[in-house]
């Protein structure tokens, strides 16, 4: 009976749909709500596909707009290059907002000043920085950035815009700087998109949802191009959720069947343009991982919150406090001002930092549960460790009461000691309990800090000058960021 009821239940929800039921055949009963609730789940996900994509897509005016900085800034390139004689260079825009998968309100372009492939690398970086400045003089802001050659970021008419020289090489089997790939990855996209790009703006939103999107040192997460190979590899943003869910690390994807070259990572997806590369070689274990658990969670209940999950912004610093408080452990914050470095060059030195950090505190016997690093303009490495101080005394333990010789050595030091507390033999071995050289974290952060390994720009800074703040006093940061970071806590 509870059989019929739930079957009559689920056609009644659809009664434009024509079942006929045999109530002789439980077969053809699951069979009949088996594609029901089939149905049901497709109906929910086409909902939540039109209400999100609504959300991020670009109107028609963000596009116009885009269309015409984008025309206007290749135009100025190509026009400077012919006034300095350059005639063989010439400008493209590359990236999402080439191949109609950018998020509606991010407004980043990347226009590329393609150099002639017999050109010297010198010649490139000198007109191509020539190029770019003359057409910075126009911008809002504009820095000169490093990545393996220099480049022009600049604030332009309410873009965030880089122009980055390159060469025009003939494949991507021939490139002379990593950037040179770019174009090759624009053209594959272009071909193999067409009536996807939905899916992959789904995909980004729902990457940026959990936290995984952008493949910047400071996120360690998945690309736009990887997300764009994705799509194209499942078909849609459904089926790459669904697929997700069963990766497992060593997860390999070959659109093009050619790769050469052995990889590590957890997910390797050879680009379509170099079968030496992976395209996912900047895809963290976790982050990996923090993108399979709401692929899982979202198929067993799909709703909004995937897409734009809640911030919760009206938190106020007593809740928060109250709210680390609770977890009875110790906060310790290393603050020092931000070295004037591109990201991608100062996470690397910050993470090399925590662990030198977290090393020194465990040789001196803290136990750290946490740690993690936010930059604004200001940096923090946060500690959580289980107590930032620890007793007077540790115990030091000698050789083996029958290792004669060395045995009597370590006796002869200790023994008699003025400073040791006590003096005695356990499970075989003679044991010294002496003082701590540093009882309190703070103390031996404060002497040992600048001691430890930490990267070129950010030892300097440190150097130059840092604070140490523990529990409460965190609170003295009040950056708006910062406090998000550790709503967040430990989910970094």
């Amino acid at each position: 009976m509870f059989a019929f009821q739930t079957c009559n239940n689920i056609i009644n929800l659809f009664p434009s749909c024509n079942y006929s039921i045999n109530y002789n055949s439980k077969k053809s009963i699951s069979s009949i709500i088996g594609h029901k609730v089939a149905f049901m789940e497709n109906d929910v996900l086409k909902g939540l596909r039109a209400v999100v994509l609504q959300r991020i897509s670009p109107k028609n005016e963000e596009r116009d707009h885009l269309k015409e900085i984008t025309e206007l800034l290749v135009k100025k390139v190509e026009l400077i290059a012919c006034s300095m004689g350059l005639d063989d260079v010439s400008a493209s825009l590359v990236g999402s907002a080439a191949r109609n998968t950018w998020i509606s309100g991010t407004h980043d372009l990347d226009i590329f000043i393609m150099f002639p492939e017999n050109a010297s690398r010198e010649e490139l970086e000198k007109n191509g920085l020539t190029i770019a400045r003359k057409i910075a003089e126009e911008s809002e802001f504009f820095e000169e950035r490093y990545a393996e050659h220099p480049y022009i970021n600049m604030r332009y008419r309410g873009f965030d815009v880089d122009i980055v020289p390159c060469f025009r090489v003939q494949s991507a089997a021939c490139i002379r700087s990593a950037v040179d790939r770019t174009p090759f990855h624009n053209e594959f996209v272009k071909r193999n998109i067409l009536g996807l790009e939905p899916d992959v703006l789904l995909l980004k939103q729902f990457m940026k949802g959990a936290g995984v999107y952008g493949s910047e040192l400071r996120t360690q997460g998945f690309s736009g191009y990887l997300t764009e190979l994705l799509v194209i590899k499942y078909g849609s943003f459904e089926n790459v959720i669904r697929s997700a869910c069963g990766w497992q690390p060593g997860t390999y994807i070959d659109l093009n069947a050619h790769g050469t070259t052995q990889h590590a990572e957890p997910l390797v997806v050879v680009d379509p343009t170099d079968p030496k590369r992976n395209v996912a070689a900047a895809l963290s274990l976790d982050k990996f991982c923090m993108f399979i658990d709401p692929c899982r969670e979202f198929l067993l209940s799909p709703t909004l919150d995937f897409f734009f999950p809640g911030s919760d912004t009206s938190v106020t610093d007593s809740e928060l406090l109250q709210r680390l408080r609770s977890r009875g452990t110790a906060f310790i914050a290393i603050t020092f001002k931000t070295p004037d470095v591109v990201e991608d060059v100062l996470y690397p030195q910050l993470y090399k930092m925590e662990l030198a950090v977290v090393a020194l505190l465990e040789e001196h016997e803290f136990k750290v549960l946490n740690k993690g690093s936010w930059s604004g303009q200001k940096t923090v490495i946060l500690l959580e460790l289980m107590s930032a101080t620890l007793p007077a005394l540790r115990k030091h333990r000698g050789p083996p009461v029958w290792v004669h010789k060395h045995a009597e050595t370590f006796k002869a030091k200790y023994v008699n000691a003025e400073n040791v507390f006590a003096f005695y033999i356990e499970n075989g071995t003679y044991v010294a309990e002496i003082p701590r050289k540093y009882s309190d974290a703070c103390s031996l952060l404060k002497e040992r800090l600048t001691s430890c390994s930490m990267g070129k720009q950010v030892s300097s800074s440190v150097k130059s000058g840092f604070e140490l703040l523990h529990n409460s006093e965190i609170y003295s940061i009040q950056d708006m960021n910062f406090k998000l970071f550790l709503m967040n806590w430990p989910r970094i």
